[in-house]
């Protein structure tokens, strides 16, 4: 859970209507769409777009912005469903990991054995299989995550975990570390703002308006600014 608390995600406009492609239904779609912005500790920036399909009990995930690298360029554009289990208050989606080879090219692998999902997802999120999620038979033994259908920021956690964190090349530790050192840096950076109210009033002889004079010191620097007044 410690990982988790340093991934940022912030709902940054909401579409109440809006249209977009569904590709696994070669059709287009009408819903609500909302855009998020995320900051990982481990590998960067984000803008996601979130459709959220109300008549078919569904949600796509969709990466529109990628952090850089020759990895995480290949997941711009990609998109993870999540779609209505038999308790229609939890929505599921089945497991694929996305794994790089020696030449860097991305592909996914779909998860058909528990041993075989990640520490960190299984020790946060609800795992069952696609016939216990469902209700139906498929062919191969899917592994799937259950979040809550309205949990939109956790869907978003799981495309990171899924198909972003795998193409890491620093582990979770050696990414956490990084951020709280950089996070200290920027502590240290900042300097220390003395701000003086001087008690003089300079009037405007044109329309009257009252103005302080502050007087402001930092480490490195004097300036002065002037504020209007509040009456």
């Amino acid at each position: 859970m410690q990982f988790l608390k340093e991934i940022r995600i912030v709902k940054i406009e909401e579409r109440p209507e809006d249209a977009w492609y569904d590709l696994s239904l070669r059709q287009l779609r009408k819903g609500e769409v909302h855009f998020y912005r995320v900051k990982d500790f481990l590998t960067g920036r984000w803008l996601f777009k979130l459709c959220v399909d109300r008549e078919l009990g569904k949600t796509l995930v969709k990466a529109i912005k990628c952090p850089p690298g020759i990895r995480f360029a290949q997941l711009e554009g990609n998109t993870m469903v999540f779609q209505k289990s038999q308790d229609e208050s939890m929505y599921y989606d089945i497991i694929s990991l996305a794994q790089a080879d020696e030449d860097n090219k991305v592909r996914r692998r779909v998860v058909n054995q528990l041993e075989d999902v990640p520490t960190i997802i299984r020790e946060n999120f609800q795992i069952q299989t696609y016939e216990e999620a469902t209700g139906r038979t498929a062919p191969g033994k899917h592994i799937v995550t259950l979040t809550k259908a309205e949990d939109e920021k956790a869907m978003i956690t799981l495309f990171l975990l899924e198909r972003a964190w795998t193409l890491s090349q620093i582990t979770p530790e050696e990414g956490l570390e990084k951020h709280e050192e950089q996070e200290q840096l920027k502590m240290l950076s900042k300097e220390t703002v003395k701000q003086i109210d001087t008690g003089h009033v300079w009037t405007c002889p044109i329309c009257g308006v009252e103005f302080n004079f502050f007087h402001v010191e930092t480490e490195t620097k004097r300036k002065h600014k002037v504020k209007k007044r509040r009456l």
